[in-house]
């Protein structure tokens, strides 16, 4: 048994590798960069820990979420490791200061891109030994990505600044462009490329259409009330997410709870560790409930309002199966659907007529560099936080280059907003089209990736034949409609017509 074996067993408990990450791991600890493209639920998390484990020194993972940070600090310290810390905004002020100062006693730090930018904390982190300094969920750093985060912009020269440990960019979906970009805006252009395929074979996929919102919530009725559970059911706004959740504790018997961003922090907790520990069968949540849910048996993933991108839906329906169990991801679509992507791309920047007394708003407050004070300038005038969050970063990097008439400076900004719409568009209409894909919608999918189907291990997708009996509750067996009808189905059979095309 070699020595990452070894150390997999003893302090993992994993009596083997999965598929990629030895190499990944073997190229880590020779002091490579590292880019590496894991499917979502293949243990992309194990390449640093156990890598951290043998090179000694101070690993930092730069992650996206607070959430996830604690479930990584939490899962290390079940595996017997005492030495990570998550430095983050529910740290108060002492206790981020007590961790600066004890980061020689660290050995895996998690902290957010944004907690990155205080001097403070770089000039600690120039004092520690950083041995390798991990990127997670990467595919945030590029503007081309799904979940672009303009505080990782500044990771490659934040790198820098603290001594340039070897770098290891980690995402489970990122097409050709968006690699190309991550790698050279955090400059590991040599580094070494593990790619491997997108596919989850074991989580059947299935698309429904329908007329109307109403008839979707029958069939989700339906559906979590038969269904394996534990699931989770996808939203696109929090008061929809909330209003499902009201609807199915009403109707049904499952053991229901919603999450969503506006949650504090204890009631979010609350509820991940509720499903975690199995006293939920489903979550209705947006997709603040996404990155760092580790839970292998979830059974089902349903999307009641489909995602903006392609990159985003693997993502999501990748929580699904993670024990390597049958499983199965459903999108339910409703012609009024349509509207909503549209609506959340353009909430998602200022409106143009609006920018100059926004950006005087700011001046006046001080300036976009003071981000706190910029930011709670546009919630106050009503703006998304995204929004808000997208013209703080924009503005403040116009200002760093100096200081510009306020018509240069929104002539520049509305480009900025044209080019942003037109990539998230050209996405969205991408995952419109594999929606209305008639042949093997894994395959579709898969040649968006530029890989091919390797084969069913089973239940495929809804163009190739899927029985959605198979995924019942044992105690739904045999019951007298099969779910695989949906309502539409079962009422045209009983008035003996056809079924409405789907």
């Amino acid at each position: 048994m070699t020595t990452l074996e070894a150390t997999l067993k003893e302090r993992f408990g994993f009596e083997a590798f999965r598929p990629g990450q030895k190499e990944v791991i073997e190229d880590i600890l020779k002091g490579h960069d590292v880019f590496c493209m894991l499917p979502t639920g293949s243990g992309k998390s194990l390449c640093y820990q156990l890598a951290g484990e043998l090179l000694g020194g101070l690993v930092v993972i730069v992650s996206p979420l607070v959430s996830l940070m604690e479930d990584q600090v939490e899962a290390l310290r079940l595996h017997g490791e005492k030495r990570a810390a998550a430095l983050n905004s529910f740290l108060g002020r002492e206790e981020k200061e007590r961790l600066l100062r004890s980061l020689h006693e660290c050995r895996f730090l998690y902290i957010s891109p944004e907690m990155l930018q205080s001097e403070r904390v770089r000039r600690a982190l120039k004092r520690a030994n950083v041995t390798l300094f991990v990127v997670d969920e990467a595919h945030c750093v590029s503007e081309w990505g799904y979940e672009f985060r303009p505080d990782y912009l500044k990771l490659g020269a934040i790198r820098e600044d603290i001594g340039r440990p070897p770098c290891l960019a980690m995402t489970a979906t990122a097409d050709e462009k968006t690699r190309a970009d991550i790698i050279a805006r955090l400059g590991i252009a040599h580094c070494r490329l593990h790619l491997y395929g997108v596919d989850r074979p074991n989580i059947a996929i299935a698309v429904e259409k329908m007329d109307t919102g109403a008839e979707k919530l029958e069939r989700l009725i339906e559906l979590v009330t038969n269904l394996q559970s534990p699931g989770i059911v996808y939203f696109s706004s929090r008061k929809a997410a909330e209003a499902v959740h009201a609807v199915l504790r009403s109707r049904t018997k499952v053991r229901t709870a919603y999450y969503h961003a506006g949650m504090d922090a204890e009631e979010r907790l609350l509820v991940q560790n509720q499903f975690f520990y199995d006293q939920l069968d489903v979550v209705c949540a947006t997709t603040a409930f996404g990155m760092g849910i580790n839970k292998a048996n979830v059974r089902y993933v349903i999307h009641f309002h489909y995602p903006l991108y392609v990159n985003a839906y693997l993502q999501e329906i990748g929580r699904a199966g993670r024990d390597g169990k049958p499983s199965v991801a459903i999108a339910l679509v409703a012609k009024e659907d349509h509207l909503l992507p549209e609506r959340l791309i353009h909430r998602e920047f200022p409106e143009v007529d609006r920018l100059p007394a926004l950006i005087r708003s700011i001046r006046t407050a001080g300036s976009a560099l003071d981000r706190a004070a910029a930011e709670a300038v546009l919630t106050e005038a009503g703006l998304s936080e995204t929004a808000g969050r997208f013209l703080v970063e924009t503005l403040s990097a116009l200002d760093e280059e100096g200081r510009k008439p306020l018509h240069d400076v929104i002539r520049r900004i509305e480009k900025r907003i044209a080019e942003r719409k037109a990539v998230k568009f050209r996405e969205l209409s991408i995952m419109r089209e594999w929606l209305e894909t008639t042949g093997c919608r894994r395959q579709a999918m898969l040649r968006l990736f530029h890989e091919e189907k390797a084969g069913n291990a089973g239940d495929c997708c809804d163009a190739c034949g899927l029985d959605l009996n198979v995924y019942r509750k044992p105690c739904a067996q045999g019951r007298e409609t099969p779910l695989l009808d949906p309502w539409q189905k079962r009422l045209a059979k009983l008035f003996g017509c056809a079924a409405p095309a789907r």
